[in-house]
């Protein structure tokens, strides 16, 4: 049974923040376009702001669907399981914003995050609701290791040759949304903070 949650709480706080990886997904308005759903890992990407806000460090990759589709609807939902411990999924929905080198306040942003070349963007999210269920039948998972091969590959001469490539160019969700600008961000050279996150998570 799902309770929900006036606030992003201490408990609820920590345990977001414990977890090694998070679900992010979104929507194109009208009944045609994809639903997208992508997995996020490092932890030192994602930090609770306030009560009722949240970010995330938005590392480049080959799509652009959650950009598409916040800068259409903003419609998003953040979702943590615990793969190990008291079985428990949060779920937060709200409204989300993409936030570019070029906006106020996105080196505040950016200094609240670990040290990751590579950064695109930060989503922030306005969290609407706030919910959690039993997570019964998540299955008890141990952590091996965080996969260091999306930074790894970000200093390598063909990643930065596709970087440069894709931040030159428009790029549009696969169904053919808007989402960056040519030149909007700059993943070949951004990097986030170089000591260590600025922020509780």
């Amino acid at each position: 049974m799902s309770t929900v949650h006036e606030r992003i709480d201490g408990r609820l706080r920590d345990f977001v923040s414990a977890q090694p990886v998070f679900f992010v997904a979104t929507a194109p308005d009208g009944p045609d376009g994809h639903v997208n759903v992508s997995p996020k890992g490092y932890p030192d990407t994602f930090t609770v702001l306030d009560e009722h806000t949240v970010a995330y460090l938005d590392l480049e990759g080959s799509g652009v669907e959650t950009i598409a589709h916040l800068r259409q609807n903003e419609r998003i939902t953040l979702m943590f399981c615990a793969f190990s411990g008291p079985p428990n999924i949060v779920r937060l929905y709200g409204h989300g914003r993409v936030v570019t080198p070029q906006d106020p306040g996105f080196g505040d942003l950016l200094a609240r995050f670990g040290p990751h070349p590579g950064v695109r963007t930060v989503i922030v999210v306005d969290v609407e609701r706030i919910a959690d269920s039993c997570g019964y039948s998540v299955p008890e998972m141990t952590l091996e290791r965080d996969r260091d091969v999306l930074d790894r590959l970000a200093g390598t001469e063909g990643s930065r040759k596709r970087r440069t490539a894709r931040m030159n160019a428009e790029r549009r969700s696969i169904d053919d949304i808007p989402a960056l600008r040519p030149g909007e961000t700059d993943p070949v050279s951004l990097h986030s903070a170089t000591g260590p996150p600025t922020a509780c998570r």
